[in-house]
């Protein structure tokens, strides 16, 4: 039997945690996709190695005509590239702490085996425990800290995971490869948790303004929220201000799009809207105490140049 991965190169830190994210359909501003490429980029993450994608994927479903297909190019007749379904597995850190980074394309078929090849790159690099990305849309305010979901895959999990300002999921439903991986996790005995961002998103359309739906594609404040979170969780001292940044302007650009909305449309009340879905949210910030003692510190040196 083939090995269902490749590996040219190996982690070898004393402690090795994964970060995984998928092209997915639950993947609301691009949480799943996105922020594990930014990581790479932060991180200058080394691509170690590859996940075979033999028989995980659909060529056609009859009238889904390209969707499914690989995207080809061609100049002149000549075929200048073809872009397959990826499963690329990266990896950052030092002799202490190592970052494997997993990125892929969601599953069409053969999930089981798919997994099985997922949790065999795992136990090959030493990975210790794993948080996987994904996002959901929904009538969140866009001004507040978002909302994020959390499941898990070991019962003793959840009295740590707690401490993190996270809602954990009663969801029923169709299920995303990150939740299919939490219960087979369970079977491999590895720690494994998923962290889902809640993304801003108003359908103005339903209120008579015809294809009128504001949304943030690259939430870079859910990417932040959610990243503080791991960032604690596996003691990786990431330096996360450049994605604060991010974040406001994400804010900044909310607010310029909601205003103008407002000022173009006034019958749809969209103030008004957006006034009901704050007061009925609740923030659940996350304070960690060594974040509230390091800001303090930070506070009294100022204090002390000043």
């Amino acid at each position: 039997m083939t090995q269902p991965f490749e590996l040219w190169d190996k982690a070898d830190a004393k402690d090795i945690v994964m970060i995984a994210g998928w092209r997915q359909w639950a993947d609301a501003g691009s949480i799943s996709s996105g922020l594990p490429h930014y990581l790479i980029q932060l991180t200058n993450a080394k691509h170690i190695g590859n996940m075979a994608p033999d028989g995980f994927y659909l060529f056609q479903i009859p009238g889904t005509h390209h969707l499914l297909r690989p995207v080809v190019s061609f100049a002149n007749g000549y075929r200048q590239s073809l872009e397959r379904q990826r499963n690329e597995i990266y990896y950052a850190g030092n002799q202490e702490k190592g970052m494997v980074i997993f990125l892929g394309d969601e599953p069409n078929m053969d999930v089981d085996r798919y997994a099985a090849a997922f949790f065999a790159v795992a136990r090959a690099l030493g990975v210790k425990r794993i948080a996987s990305l994904g996002g959901v849309y929904g009538p969140v305010p866009y001004d507040k800290d978002r909302e994020v979901g959390c499941i898990y895959s070991l019962p003793e999990m959840q009295p740590e995971l707690s401490q993190y300002a996270v809602r954990f999921s009663d969801y029923q439903g169709g299920a995303s490869i990150g939740s299919y991986l939490v219960d087979r996790a369970e079977k491999e005995k590895m720690p494994f948790q998923a962290f889902y961002g809640f993304v801003p998103n108003y359908d103005f359309a339903q209120l008579g303004a015809a294809g009128r739906e504001v949304r943030i594609e690259n939430d870079y404040k859910a990417w932040y929220d959610i990243m503080r979170r791991i960032n604690h969780l596996f003691d990786l001292n990431l330096n996360l201000v450049d994605l604060e940044q991010k974040s406001h302007y994400v804010r900044q650009a909310m607010e310029t799009q909601i205003e103008e909305l407002a000022d173009k449309a006034p019958h749809l009340k969209v103030r008004e809207v957006l006034a009901q879905i704050s007061g009925q949210f609740t923030e659940r910030p996350f304070d960690p105490l060594d974040d509230v003692w390091e800001q303090g510190l930070a506070d009294l040196f100022k204090d002390m140049d000043d």
